[in-house]
């Protein structure tokens, strides 16, 4: 008998036990046993009772109502359309096959036209597509990467970062937000048991169950070549697609940094931007 996860369970006890008393208005006296709120306290806060609370830690109740969700996500301080997810009764799968993810050929032409930085990734972060300027900003970004293996295990792509620590906490919660509940995806599997094996830092992030949408920022790159590098990033949802995102990088028009990502271009040996047709496992990630 296969035992379902316990999603809904983990993530609540995870961000439980970061939220501190003072943040949820709580006196905080003598000493705690507990790194944040007891299991009691969250139930007192979002209005419910402790043992109905501790059924839903404990995945003997995997189905509480939207209002119910929306205090406890007001109460952790989290995204309640995150947690309304995971509480979603979703049918029983066969076992998966692996996902195909194909860039549209009109956003592959699109991504090797832009004179900024781009490329596409999918719902696991694989690079599918990137064009040669993004290769320039980093050697890592080319059709077959992984934003995740990269950041979280390539040395030479940390120190691209200034704050490595911070950027690779924000990139992680974006991958927990695409995947969502659908963490029977072969190439889910299989990327997170690789760097929970291999990065320490990636396991302490990942049980902290952050969440965070694959949004737009502007982010300091320490480049080799040029220096201090800051460069707006959107990121554009690829229509037509199952989460594929549309990445470019992009400095203030008149800026040192529009110089710099000039001189950068301009220095950079001309390649044809890597576009592969489809994608028929997750083993092309490098």
């Amino acid at each position: 008998m296969t035992v379902e996860p316990n999603l809904l369970g983990e993530y609540l006890r995870a961000r439980r036990e970061l939220v501190t008393p003072d943040q949820a208005g709580i006196p905080s006296q003598g000493t705690r046993r507990v790194p944040g709120l007891r299991r009691e306290e969250v139930a007192m806060l979002a209005g419910i009772s402790a043992e109905y609370y501790l059924r839903l830690e404990q995945g003997r109740d995997r189905h509480p109502s939207p209002q119910v969700l929306r205090s406890i996500a007001r109460v952790l301080r989290v995204d309640d359309s995150y947690l309304l997810g995971l509480a979603e009764d979703k049918p029983r799968r066969a076992r998966r096959r692996p996902r195909r993810e194909v860039v549209p050929p009109s956003t592959a032409r699109l991504v090797a036209a832009l004179p900024y930085p781009a490329f596409v990734e999918g719902r696991c972060l694989d690079v599918l597509a990137a064009n040669a300027l993004a290769t320039a900003l980093s050697p890592r970004l080319r059709a077959g990467g992984n934003r995740l293996r990269d950041v979280f295990l390539d040395p030479a792509e940390q120190a691209l970062f200034p704050d490595w620590e911070r950027a690779s906490a924000v990139l992680l919660a974006g991958f927990r937000q695409s995947v969502g509940s659908d963490i029977d995806d072969p190439r889910f599997i299989e990327l997170v048991g690789e760097l929970s094996l291999a990065s320490e830092h990636f396991r302490r992030l990942w049980g902290r169950h952050d969440v965070a949408g694959r949004l737009g920022a502007t982010l300091t790159f320490h480049h080799p070549q040029v220096g201090e590098l800051r460069l707006d990033r959107e990121k554009l949802a690829v229509s037509g697609t199952d989460g594929l995102m549309l990445v470019i990088y992009h400095p203030e028009p008149g800026s040192e940094h529009a110089e710099k990502l000039a001189l950068l271009a301009s220095a950079s040996v001309p390649v044809r931007s890597s576009v592969p047709g489809c994608r028929t496992d997750g083993r092309g990630a490098g």
